[in-house]
């Protein structure tokens, strides 16, 4: 099966999942700039959030970039991964409405955890549906990387019952990590690919 339905139907939902996100961006209610330092928080869990979706976005075309076939379980675990992105405006709202609390930060923080182990599945999908000498399987490994991530939402969530300060500085650190280019997926064995 090709993957071009597959990219386009994600392009399409991510670009929804960044308009809604958008939306939820009001503008404050005064005509100055001290209006504009009551959204601070808002605007910051906006940039962080719309972060996320975009590193998503960029590895995921990386990803479908380095294989040439999908299979049904791709599919799947694709939908599986758009679901839990889907939940990032939600859980954004959640928290920014009620100022950083203990319950909204540790969903928001449940989102992340989910949509890492969902795209984490999405790879070893691909990888299975193109061979353990693809590209992608041999760019991946074990994905200590991916693992890592998973292991630090983990503490996150965790650490949002002690301090959200804490948890929202784990999540803007994986974003981090996430936000440089992967050389995983920018080495040239991608550049082989059609």
């Amino acid at each position: 099966m090709g993957k071009g339905r597959l990219e386009a139907f994600s392009d399409g939902v991510i670009a929804i999942i960044i308009t809604i996100m958008v939306l939820e961006l009001k503008p404050p209610s005064g005509a100055g700039f001290a209006a504009l330092a009551a959204i601070v928080p808002t605007f910051l869990s906006y940039v962080l959030s719309f972060l996320y979706v975009g590193i998503y976005w960029n590895n995921h075309h990386h990803m479908l970039h380095a294989v040439r076939s999908v299979s049904g379980a791709v599919l799947w675990a694709n939908l599986h991964l758009l679901f839990w992105l889907s939940l990032i405006p939600f859980a954004t709202g959640w928290m920014d409405r009620n100022d950083f609390a203990t319950a909204p930060v540790a969903v928001y923080g449940v989102v992340l955890l989910m949509a890492a182990v969902a795209y984490f599945n999405l790879a070893r999908c691909l990888a299975a549906a193109n061979g353990r000498d693809s590209p992608l399987a041999l760019a991946f490994g074990r994905d200590l990387k991916g693992l890592l991530s998973i292991a630090l939402y983990a503490a996150g969530i965790a650490a949002s019952f002690a301090s959200t300060r804490a948890a929202l500085g784990i999540y803007v650190l994986v974003a981090g990590i996430w936000f440089v280019p992967d050389p995983r997926i920018e080495g040239s064995a991608w550049k082989s690919l059609p």
